[in-house]
């Protein structure tokens, strides 16, 4: 899984998986594709919906996504980025609801 570790508030110094607001006459799948360029440095081709969650004022959607190209660094606002086993992800501090709603989801990292 990759994540990555927030620079700024809500959540500086914590990991979560990378996202960001969907701009005026943007898409979804438009959003995630320039996002996870900002943030990661990939390019990558957008997958199916994963879930969707309500978190305050805000309707987070998340998406599966295939790299295929790109370098992975850590950009924009992230501190930094790496890709995750379900060890790695476990010693993480994580931002609050991130393992519960991924678990509820289905899409906690495999055992390596």
């Amino acid at each position: 899984m990759l994540l990555v570790k927030r620079a700024n508030e809500p959540g500086a110094g914590l990991w979560s998986v990378p996202g960001g607001h969907v701009e005026a006459g943007e898409t979804d799948t438009e959003a995630l594709v320039r996002e996870l360029a900002e943030e990661t440095g990939l390019v990558v081709e957008p997958g199916p919906l994963v879930g969707r969650v309500v978190r305050g004022h805000y309707a987070i959607a998340d998406y599966s996504a295939r790299a295929v190209g790109g370098t992975l660094r850590a950009g924009d606002d992230a501190a930094d980025v790496r890709w995750v086993d379900a060890t790695e992800y476990a010693a993480l501090p994580l931002v609050d609801g991130l393992t519960e709603t991924l678990a509820g989801w289905g899409v906690l990292p495999a055992q390596t």
